[in-house]
């Protein structure tokens, strides 16, 4: 198989892809799912690969940078979310070691990973997004943080910078308030809290700068939780999403703009609410999505023609056009 590179041809059997997943996250028993996904959509498409689950062992950059050159790969693709995989930290060592990587580069994960950060960047070029406070972890009871929220419900609680919408709760009355801040504080040293807004929650993934089709979310559950996402059958992913063609065109553009400022690159999802009065409004942007059965990257990407296979063969050749560069 062969695809091009700066306009030479790429011989993908002769390529040696490491996928890199696991990790020490909250998200790891998705990540490893994630991580042999796309494993075995490498494969299909002609790929030789290397797979490196990523432990609590590899904390020691120095030992894991001697673990990555041992793997002698010509390109890691990153399937590690939260943590260390997503907050920049591993896309700057495998720039150090000159490994090409997919995805993002390191600041542009660090800004949209702190939700709080990537808040500041959207409301600085006019991206509408709810309105916030953030909170840090302190010293003392943070159970009883509460009466320091000046947003009044509904709300949504959430680990600042976490994923998996673990840890994340929806407020609807102010006693609510302070488990919802224990909760999200056991995983994170930062708190999000947001306005809870009311609407159509649609997803819209961006590949080389183009969204991809808006995919409707309608949870079996209150919202979109772990048990939502990741169980077949807890989520109706609709396609296309259920909003007039002017909100749709909208979000796909503040998608795109969302990613931009933020300095992503090659793909990424972007999660936005489309209230019924009023324009889209972004809630967060993911730089690693999730790669797994019911993920909602690989089934847009389907739905506009790339499918897995070619998709992740993209992103490769995305990652070795930029080799030297990062």
């Amino acid at each position: 198989m062969t695809s091009k590179v700066r306009g030479a041809k790429l011989k993908t059997g002769f390529l040696r892809v490491g996928v890199l997943m696991g990790g020490w996250s909250t998200e790891r028993a998705v990540s490893l799912v994630s991580g042999r996904k796309v494993a075995e959509g490498l494969r299909a498409a002609g790929f030789s690969t290397v797979v490196l689950d990523l432990t609590a062992k590899d904390k020691d950059e120095k030992k894991l940078a001697a673990r990555l050159r041992a793997a002698r790969m010509d390109v890691a693709f990153i399937a590690l979310h939260g943590g260390y995989g997503e907050n920049g930290g591993l896309q700057a060592l495998l720039s150090r070691l000159k490994i090409p990587y997919t995805g993002s580069g390191s600041l542009a994960c660090g800004l949209a990973m702190q939700k709080a950060c990537a808040k500041l960047v959207f409301e600085a070029n006019g991206i509408a997004t709810a309105p916030w406070q953030a909170l840090e972890k302190r010293k003392g009871a943070n159970d009883k943080r509460g009466r320091e929220v000046g947003l009044k419900p509904p709300l949504v609680v959430k680990p600042a910078d976490g994923g998996s919408a673990i840890g994340v709760t929806i407020v609807r009355k102010k006693e609510q308030l302070d488990r919802a801040l224990a909760l999200a504080f056991k995983t994170s040293h930062w708190v999000l809290v947001e306005k809870f807004i009311e609407g159509v929650e649609v997803t819209a993934g961006v590949l080389r700068e183009k969204a991809l089709p808006l995919i409707e979310i309608v949870p079996a559950n209150e919202f979109y939780d772990y048990d939502a996402k990741y169980t077949p059958g807890r989520s109706k992913h609709l396609i296309p999403a259920r909003i007039p063609a002017g909100a749709a065109r909208e979000a796909r553009a503040l998608a795109v703009k969302a990613g931009s400022v933020l300095g992503c690159r090659d793909f990424y999802r972007v999660d936005l609410i489309v209230p019924k009065k009023g324009g889209p409004q972004v809630l967060e942007v993911n730089t690693v999505p999730g790669m797994t059965g019911t993920s909602l990257f690989p089934e847009a990407a389907a739905k506009a023609g790339t499918p897995f296979p070619k998709l992740l063969k993209q992103l490769v050749v995305l990652a070795l056009s930029r080799k030297g560069r990062d």
